[in-house]
């Protein structure tokens, strides 16, 4: 780096780019489908879970964060759907409905990978180490408001509007910590350990959903959540 040069900078919308990339990334190779996202971004003063289907996850390490997606029971479907056929289950062994177990868990194990693969790819490009927690999916028939449980200095929040092969739409919400990452030198993004190795288990499996689908809370954990979150 010349005295001149002006180093290199990530910002929150770089790090939104690699998030949806790797939504677009997971889901596709998951569902084989063609899922893009709008080329626009809404700057929003608070994240929200929505109908029908809102999911979050809480990031730390790094930088703190709180990633949410909403699907519509549309888009739910089609992606559930997808994803189960694509395992090899027969479409009449299928959930019907959006509000079905099945259909949550599934999405809850496609939201994991989604998150997973950000992460690797944040500790590669950036050289830091962020944590998640469990994906938390909810059947909503009302909004919910969602905060990150930190105090962050500079807050900020976004929202990208995604489509799935059949046009339904979903959104992603991220909500972070204003910051800059700023390259001090030239490196070789790391290799992560395991890259990608929940995608891999997905589509080499060929039994149920629930083999690689992670534990879901117990009803009383579920119903905590849930007045917690002022529902």
């Amino acid at each position: 780096m010349t005295a001149t040069a002006k180093p290199v900078a990530y910002g929150t919308e770089d790090i939104l780019i690699s998030l949806c990339n790797s939504v677009t990334k997971v889901l596709n190779m998951a569902t084989h489908g063609e899922i893009r996202y709008s080329g626009m971004v809404q700057r929003i003063n608070k994240t929200c879970l929505k109908p029908d289907i809102g999911c979050f996850v809480l990031l730390d390490g790094g930088f703190s964060g709180l990633v949410v997606i909403n699907f519509s029971s549309q888009a739910a479907m089609e992606l559930y759907q997808s994803y189960m056929l694509s395992m090899g289950m027969c479409k009449d062994d299928l959930a019907s409905s959006h509000t079905a177990d099945d259909v949550s868990n599934v999405m809850g194990e496609l939201m994991n990978q989604i998150v997973g693969d950000f992460t690797n790819q944040i500790g590669r490009e950036l050289q830091t180490y962020i944590t998640q927690n469990q994906p938390r999916m909810l059947v909503l028939n009302k909004p919910v408001m969602l905060s990150v449980d930190t105090q962050l200095d500079k807050p900020e929040a976004r929202r990208v509007t995604f489509y799935t092969g059949h046009n339904h739409i979903f959104y992603l919400e991220l909500a972070m910590d204003g910051t800059e990452f700023i390259k001090l030198y030239d490196f070789e993004p790391q290799e992560a350990v395991n890259p990608d190795e929940l995608i891999a288990q997905a589509n080499g499996g060929g039994t149920a959903a629930a083999q690689t689908a992670p534990a879901q809370p117990s009803r009383s954990e579920h119903d905590d959540l849930l007045k917690s979150l002022g529902m």
